[in-house]
């Protein structure tokens, strides 16, 4: 599948920002089954200084300043993508979890030695009781990795209501846990959380996904949006994703952008500003199935 996304921010301040600076991870990645063709990024006003970097993630960074004062901050970057749908045997490997757990302690294979990061606490996801609780469920002894980490996913879908307007960034898990509310970073943030109290490696991922109208409707410019899913380590296998939101495994329709261990690793754009007063913000999205667009060979 090829896709064209526009992801648009602008920020509007009620007083003149006199310097800001910031960091966009808006470059889609490329990796096994998705390579990015083009990206670009668009930014008013004109920054005074511009870089591009990787994180230590591999995720692909540009930094910019802007030095002049300014009451509107826009950031615009359009990508095309494409994304190939691989071979998805993954609920075949049956290869107890608890096998699994016990190469990540022991194991020295590179692979696994980098994966091994992903097991442990991180800013936005801490390992509690009340997490071990709720995923103890899916972890039989024995049970294989992929069957038990796609009943911990139904289970989410199932249990947890999507809510954009309960959580905020700062909502802990704990609150999420509680209430069984909150959006898609909420539920791949509670989905890391339980695999790792149970000694998994899982890692955070955002992107976006195509969505569709109602039927007979046409679909709205900038009615998409940013979406955040979770992926596990399994040895010898690599890294599978998990979409608990949408209670899938993702395969052509899911548009990575970053990876990290939790949210404050891949956040879109954030960074500093001198100045501003309170500000209004505003984001869009629109991803565009190109696939769809091209004729067909007769």
């Amino acid at each position: 599948m090829n896709y064209r996304v526009e992801h648009k921010t602008i920020f509007e301040y009620s007083e003149p920002v006199s310097i800001c600076q910031n960091e966009a991870r808006l470059r889609p990645r490329n990796f096994e089954k998705q390579q990015c063709a083009m990206s670009t990024l668009e930014i008013s006003p004109k920054p005074s200084d511009i870089r591009q970097r990787e994180d230590f993630f591999g995720n692909r960074v540009t930094y910019f300043a802007i030095e002049q004062p300014h009451t509107v901050l826009s950031v615009a970057s359009t990508s095309e993508v494409n994304i190939s749908a691989l071979a998805n045997d993954a609920m075949e490997n049956a290869t107890p979890w608890d096998e699994v757990v016990q190469r990540l302690r022991a194991d020295l294979q590179e692979d696994i030695l980098e994966a091994r990061q992903y097991t442990l606490n991180s800013p936005m996801v801490m390992r509690t009781r009340e997490l071990q609780s709720y995923a103890e469920r899916s972890f039989a002894e024995g049970r294989p990795v992929v069957e038990a980490v796609y009943d911990l996913m139904e289970r989410i879908h199932r249990d947890f209501t999507y809510d954009p307007h309960f959580t905020t960034l700062a909502t802990p898990l704990s609150d999420v846990l509680k209430h069984r509310r909150g959006v898609c970073q909420d539920f791949a943030h509670l989905a890391i959380g339980c695999l790792r109290t149970q000694g998994l490696a899982a890692k955070y991922i955002s992107g976006y996904i195509e969505t569709l109208p109602p039927p007979g409707q046409e679909k709205l410019i900038g009615a998409d949006a940013s979406h955040a899913w979770f992926s596990v380590y399994v040895p010898d296998t690599g890294w599978l994703d998990f979409d608990p939101t949408n209670n899938q495994m993702p395969m052509d329709q899911h548009i990575t952008l970053a990876w990290g261990r939790d949210y404050s690793d891949v956040t879109p754009l954030k960074g500093v500003i001198f100045g501003g007063g309170k500000h209004d913000l505003k984001v869009q999205v629109h991803v565009e199935n190109l696939s769809k667009q091209q004729p067909s060979s007769t």
